[in-house]
Formats: C-alpha cells, structure tokens, sequence
C-alpha cells in the first residue's frame, strides 16, 4: 500500500510539473487558424498590416502571439512572417490603460490584475520574463514597461500605450514595432508609424471595424499602396466557432451590427443614416415587367485627390401597381469623360435621368451647361435639375422618404448592384451633419426618388437605344459593366 500511494504521488507530481511547464510556456501551444496564419505571412512583406475581423474569433490572441515570437526571437518552424534576429522595441496600444492591462497585458504576461505572481502565465514564457516590470503609476497592476529576455541573451523592450494618452505620448521614441489592438485615432496611428522610419520597422493592427469607414480603414481599403496589406477574417474562418456557437453569436447582436461583428464588415460610424438592415432592403435579380417606369438618377463627378468623387448613376424602376422603387443597376467611375458616361447611360435605353443642380454650371470654353453636355449624347435629361414637387430640394427630406419605403418594404435593391451596398454600409452622420464622403450612389438614387413622378418606360426605339438589352433588365448578370472597374 505504501508503494502504491509514492507511486501516486509521484505521478501526481509529474502532472502538477506538466501543467505549470504548459501554464509557464504557452507559445509553444499556439497554432494559428488559416486566416491568422495569412495575417503572420503578410509581416513579411507588407510593413504595415490589419487583421480585420469579427468579434471572439481570435484576433487580439493573433497579434499577442506574433509580438511574443518577435521579442523573444523564439520563432518556430512554420513561422512565415517577418523575423528579427537581434532584441527589439516595441510598442503595444489600446484604446484605454485598463483596456490594455485586461486584454494585450493579460494574454502576454498573465492575469496580473489577480495576482502579481502570475507573471509568465501569458505567451511570453516565464523564463523570458526574468525581471519585474515597471508598474504604471496611474493603473493598478498595469505595466509601463518590461525587459524581455531575447533568445541572443539580450533583452528587448515592451511598452504598453493607450490611445486615450494623446498624440505627444506617442511622440519621441525610435521602435522596431508596434501593434494596435483597437482601432487607432488617425493622429496616433500616424505617430506611432512615424517611430518605425530610422529602424525600417512595421506595424500591425487587430480590430473590428465598428467604427466605420474611418480615416483609418479607408487608408486601408481604399488607398493600400505598396507597403499596406489586410487580412479579413470571417466567423465561418474560426474552426472553434461551432455552428451553435455561431447562431447563438448572432442572435445576440441586432440584425444591423451582424456583418460587422461576425464577419468584419465595415460598419458606419457615429451613428448610421439609415438603420435598416441590408436584408429587408436586398433582393434577387428578376426579370422586370414591361409595364414598370423607369428613371435614372445621375450624381456629377468633381474634386481631385483625397476629395475627389466618382461620376455615378443608378437605374431605377417603380412598380406602379404596389409602389415599390427597384434598384436594379449603378456605375460609379473616377474620371472618363461625358461621352464615355454618356455611353454608359445608354445601356438600357433611353430613359429619363435626373440629375443635380450643380448640372447648370457653365462649361468655361463652350458657356454651355453641364447638364446640356448630356443632353447632346442623346440622352432624356428632365427639363429641371432634381426637387420635390414643391420646388425645394431637401436632402433630409430624401433620406426621410427612402427611410420611410425601406420601412414600408417599397424599396428594394438588387443584390448585384454591390457598390451601392458599399456606400450605404458606410453612409454616416458626425456631429449631426452626413458625411459627403463615398456617398456617391446614394446622392444619386435621392435624385431619382425626388423626380420619380417623371419615370416612364424606357424608350428602345431611340438610334441611341438597345432594344436586346432593354427587355431583359432583370437577369442581374450582366450588371459588371455598371461598377464603374
């Protein structure tokens, strides 16, 4: 018997030693997704990155792995991404200190917060953490700074930052790498990639975008150039996110914020214009019966750089028998010329386009009017520019009546019109006022709403028509040559 329980013992001992070795050196355990694992790649290429993707499904553990790996030197076999080989500075962000202390603090150095003992119990190995740290003044159990042991025998340097800190705070310094988990106020992401310039260093950024298309993203989507890369990250790209798992997910979230927090998509930020779910507005290509009436509505290109918009139009069709306006097309395209747009225009017969007032504006060379310009492309230009039947022009008396039909169900869109659904995701208000940035398509179908009671049927017999295509408007499959690409 006394053999018997030592035997126990000591087995009981073996697995008390397994647990802490695990416990005290989790990065050894970490195998990324597919999705994190093309996010890692990515660092070795792109100087800066984001993992945009939806909520629980492990982007903040992504990007604490991968600073774990960086400032320890202790990369393993499959490692894909970028790799130093000497220690490095490195700056990790958030949006507030207890933020930081509870999320990228945690999963790095152990639940402090606890107990202080627990050091080592996060992705840096306890025997790459033989030093305490310098404990913020302001954050209980908060870390300012921590010297990391490096596989060299030197040490690499961590601060952990907050956003709510303020620019001058991320001033001054000289890193090799920084990581945003949250997204950052366009000053401070600025700053911080500022830091990276003498040492040829990266950044990275792990968020969901519930705050829109903002400064931040749009660098990102819009404007990537050379050196920016992005990796999105779907619900359905978590293995650990069952299919129970993710109908429960979703139920807890409303119907407006589903694609934004499962599935990464940008959502508006401070406060959307319209609160209408994608769902209840979308619907299938149909073939279009010869009895709807039809308008245009066409949103003038203008500006240059930064503030440049898109010349764009929208194809609308309204069922006179239930009063519901279709979307069935849009083309948005920077720069071309009238008659390239014009020819665009065209496509689906002539049918009446209703355009804005800024179209009265006199062409320079000729003193002729912009909205004459189309005229003479053969196209149906209504004899006035876009108003209500009362003469006034109000945009929030648009915004008001598409609110009002999407709510009534008499206004749908067809699912191919994708850039449509782009700006409307993103079609935002700051401060009250809607923001005229990528509101393009939106401009325009406020302008065949406001001048629908001149919609007719189109008009194939026009030398400028296209009888083949005219009657078969509905098969949505030949809707690319609208996207304006």
């Amino acid at each position: 018997m006394t053999d018997e329980l030592e035997r126990l013992r000591r087995l009981s001992q073996s697995l008390d030693e397994l647990l802490r070795s695990k416990e005290e050196n989790k990065l050894s355990f970490y195998m990324p997704y597919l999705k994190q694992l093309e996010f890692h790649a990515l660092g070795d290429v792109k100087s800066e990155r984001l993992l945009m993707a939806g909520n629980q499904l492990g982007k903040t553990l992504c990007g604490a792995a991968e600073a774990a790996f960086h400032l320890t030197g202790r990369y393993p076999e499959w490692w894909p991404g970028r790799k130093w080989n000497r220690p490095i500075r490195m700056w990790i962000g958030g949006e507030s200190s207890n933020v930081v202390r509870d999320t990228t603090q945690k999963l790095l150095l152990g639940d402090l917060a606890a107990h202080r003992g627990n050091l080592g119990s996060g992705l840096i190995p306890k025997a790459s953490l033989p030093e305490q740290p310098n404990w913020s003044r302001g954050v209980d159990s908060g870390v300012d700074n921590i010297s990391i042991l490096h596989r060299t025998g030197k040490f690499s340097t961590l601060l952990f930052k907050s956003y709510e800190q303020g620019r001058t705070k991320w001033q001054g310094d000289t890193i090799d790498l920084v990581w945003f988990d949250e997204e950052p106020p366009p000053d401070i992401y600025s700053e911080g990639t500022t830091r990276l310039t003498a040492t040829n260093g990266s950044a990275y950024m792990t968020f969901t975008p519930l705050k829109g298309m903002s400064t931040v993203v749009k660098m990102f989507m819009n404007n990537p150039g050379p050196d920016r890369g992005v990796v999105k990250m779907r619900m359905a790209d978590a293995p650990h996110m069952t299919e129970e798992m993710q109908a429960k997910a979703l139920a807890r979230y409303p119907e407006h914020e589903r694609k934004t927090r499962a599935d990464g998509e940008v959502m508006a930020g401070e406060g959307r214009v319209f609160n209408v779910a994608e769902s209840l507005i979308s619907c299938p290509p149909f073939e279009i019966p010869g009895y709807f009436k039809h308008v245009i509505g066409l949103d003038l290109g203008h500006g240059a750089g930064d503030r440049a918009h898109p010349t764009a139009a929208v194809w609308c069709a309204i069922d006179p028998d239930t009063d519901v306006l279709y979307v069935y097309g849009s083309y948005r395209r920077q720069g071309g010329s009238i008659p390239e747009h014009g020819n665009v225009l065209r496509q689906r017969g002539i049918i009446p386009i209703a355009w804005p007032h800024d179209a009265l504006a006199a062409d320079k060379s000729s003193g002729k009017t912009v909205a004459s310009h189309y005229k003479a492309q053969g196209l149906h230009m209504l004899a006035d520019h876009a108003q209500w039947p009362d003469g006034s022009n109000s945009v929030w008396a648009g915004i008001a009546e598409l609110q009002n039909r999407m709510e009534g169900g008499r206004f749908k869109v067809f699912s191919t019109c994708f850039d449509w659904f782009e700006e409307y995701r993103s079609y935002h208000m700051e401060e009250g006022k809607i923001v005229a940035i990528d509101d393009d398509l939106l401009s325009a179908t406020r302008y065949a709403l406001m001048m629908l009671r001149h919609a007719r049927k189109p008009d194939v017999d026009s030398p400028f028509g296209r009888k083949k295509v005219v009657n078969r408007v509905a098969s949505g499959m030949d809707f690319d040559v609208f996207t304006g690409q």
